[in-house]
């Protein structure tokens, strides 16, 4: 009798036929709901969202400290860069498919309008501004940032059929920096400068980010953050710290064109290169602050509150704030704030404005219809197979996160 091809030796066994799973496709099974979370990518946007907490609480001491100034500085050059360049990586595969439509209007649309309108009214009321408008086009403070991802991830699908993306986004942010009329409608001046950080993050792979860990970056990583700083203190008093917000054009600042152009390819490359500084020495471990990485989109909405809340309350104003040891009693209530506004149980309570699930929204496609539908006793619904290929090839939480 014929052995099976199980009872037969290895050599003797006829070859499976069917392709062995690619690099990119156990790189695509990472990201299955089935699997854990990339603790790497958590680290950094923990780190890099405690670092917007702290330029925000230093923005005020700014004038009064040049220390803290190059601080601010320094982290403003690559902390929403490297934000951005997660996000592109995790907007990759990003396509017009239902249920990723849906993830982008009720993970990103949905707290835009949400929060723009919270902090309008917000500032009404703190701010002592009755007359502020809600314009839902006008992004106004930390919302800009969902304005132009909820953008980027439209685009996605452009970027990935262009030759040369990184090249083109470049060229795209550019022109934007010598371009006066492009206006402040959904921050569009900020969205185009941005947008080569975001394709960059598009064209990276996970092995990228693993050279970047390796020793030798690590230890070129710390003269190379040291010069930075030393060069941020020392352009303190001499450079315009608008470069670094990428929400103006050249002429507006005050500069022929040209100059914008120069200033937006410059600024490019220290941005990148302090991001890659900074990735360096993430930890790829699983670590106290790991999980707290779920929650960034909710510490950078809701600290901007307090944020504000402290310029309209006036918090600033105590003589002790503006001392060395009042600069860091600040950052450390930065930190301890925003790490608190990362933890699961404010993940829960503002679940319903970051994450809703909003199904009534929006319609079933046959496959959930017939799904909806008892089968017969005994037998199989036809489309059950097809239901099930569709749930496995959605992607987790992790490869569809926005911060």
């Amino acid at each position: 009798m014929p052995l099976t091809s199980a009872e037969r030796p290895a050599d003797q066994r006829t070859p499976d036929p069917r392709p062995r799973p690619s690099a990119e496709a156990g790189e695509r099974a990472r990201n299955t709901p089935g699997n854990q979370r990339d603790a790497f990518f958590d680290n950094a946007k923990y780190l890099a969202i405690v670092l917007v907490a702290m330029g925000h609480a230093w923005e005020p001491l700014y004038s009064g400290s040049r220390t803290v100034a190059a601080l601010y500085i320094t982290a403003y050059a690559f902390h929403m860069p490297a934000f951005i360049v997660i996000s592109g990586h995790f907007s990759r595969n990003f396509d017009i498919r239902k249920d990723r439509l849906q993830r982008l209007i009720t993970g990103v649309l949905v707290p835009y309008l949400l929060f723009q309108t919270a902090y309008a009214l917000f500032k009404r009321w703190a701010g002592n501004d009755p007359t502020f408008p809600i314009n839902l086009l006008d992004p106004w403070f930390l919302t800009w940032f969902l304005a132009a991802l909820f953008i980027w991830r439209l685009t996605a699908p452009l970027w990935r059929i262009v030759r040369w993306p990184v090249p083109l986004a470049l060229a795209i942010a550019a022109f934007a920096s010598a371009s006066p009329t492009i206006g402040n409608t959904l921050n569009l001046q900020r969205v185009l400068q941005f947008l080569p950080f975001f394709v960059v993050g598009m064209c990276l792979k996970r092995e990228h980010f693993s050279r970047v860990r390796r020793w030798p970056v690590r230890i070129a990583a710390l003269p190379v953050s040291v010069a930075a700083l030393a060069f941020a203190y020392w352009a303190v008093p001499r450079m315009n710290d608008a470069w670094f917000y990428h929400t103006d054009s050249a002429q507006t600042l005050g500069v022929p064109w040209w100059v914008g152009v120069l200033m937006q390819l410059a600024m490019f490359g220290v941005s990148l290169v302090l991001t890659a500084c900074f990735l360096s020495w993430v930890p790829g471990r699983r670590m106290w602050c790991t999980a707290l990485g779920a929650g960034t989109l909710y510490g950078y909405l809701l600290h901007g509150f307090l944020a504000k809340g402290s310029r309209f309350g006036n918090w600033y104003d105590a003589g002790w704030v503006h001392t060395p040891w009042g600069a860091i009693a600040v950052t450390l209530i930065a930190t301890v704030v925003v790490t608190l506004l990362c933890t699961p149980p404010v993940q829960r309570a503002f679940r319903f404005a970051m994450e809703p699930k909003m199904n009534w929204a929006f319609r079933k496609d046959s496959a959930q219809r017939s799904e909806a539908c008892e089968p017969a006793p005994g037998r199989v619904p036809r489309t059950s197979r097809r239901t099930r290929a569709t749930r496995s090839d959605r992607p987790g939480r992790a490869a569809d996160s926005t911060l």
